[in-house]
């Protein structure tokens, strides 16, 4: 083997091995763990996800967009006890999510279903996700695509708002909120992400720019 040759490949091994752990070093926290590991333990898979989401931008701007959502127009309804009724107030509040989300159509949104603390967790969890899904049926009503609002989650009453077992309306609810982007969008595809984030939100309004057992929960 000439000198050159053995240089060479002294050069590229020592060059490998800087690339490797500067690898590492973006790819871990402090504690070891993969960056976005936090953001999902429920599922084999979640963390290598949330990892890859991380590192390629695809979480950042759906933090960022659920953000401008929460800011822009309320993201919680309530409901009476023991009912997935819509009152005014709610249907009035799902016509504003309604109005942001059909500005978004490369965005996916999810409802989640939520009891107070009183009755069983089995039918808890049942009137959550009726409330989630009249919450959708509503959205839908208003020109949102059903296949966009990508899960129906019952959390039941394993969420509380307030922490107590009696009768609490803040605990009644669904909460929507931004949760991805849609596959195969030609604008996501492309990564143009900030043009999603950053793209004017038209309020509707004036066409003004807006920045079993047991008793029931």
């Amino acid at each position: 083997m000439t000198k050159a040759l053995h240089s060479r490949r002294s050069v590229l091994a020592s060059l490998g091995s800087t690339l490797a752990l500067t690898a590492c070093g973006s790819t871990f926290v402090e504690t070891g763990r993969p960056l976005g590991a936090h953001l999902d333990e429920g599922q084999f898979g979640g963390p290598t996800r949330s990892n890859i989401g991380v590192h390629n931008g695809d979480i950042q701007w759906a933090e960022i967009l659920g953000e401008r959502f929460a800011n822009s127009v309320p993201t919680t309804i309530n409901f009476a006890f023991n009912s997935a009724e819509l009152d005014a107030e709610a249907r009035n509040i799902l016509a504003q999510q309604a109005a942001f989300i059909r500005n978004f159509p490369e965005v996916r949104f999810s409802v989640y279903g939520h009891t107070d603390a009183v009755g069983s967790n089995g039918y808890n969890q049942r009137l959550g996700r009726r409330r989630a899904r009249a919450a959708v049926n509503f959205l839908v009503s208003q020109g949102v695509s059903r296949h966009r609002l990508a899960a129906l989650v019952s959390l039941g009453e394993t969420q509380p708002v307030v922490a107590t077992d009696m009768e609490e309306r803040r605990n009644r609810r669904t909460v929507t909120e931004v949760s991805g982007f849609m596959e195969n969008d030609p604008m996501v595809l492309d990564g143009r992400y900030a043009e999603i984030i950053y793209r004017s939100y038209r309020s509707g309004v004036g066409g003004v720019d807006g920045g079993g057992g047991g008793a029931p929960g």
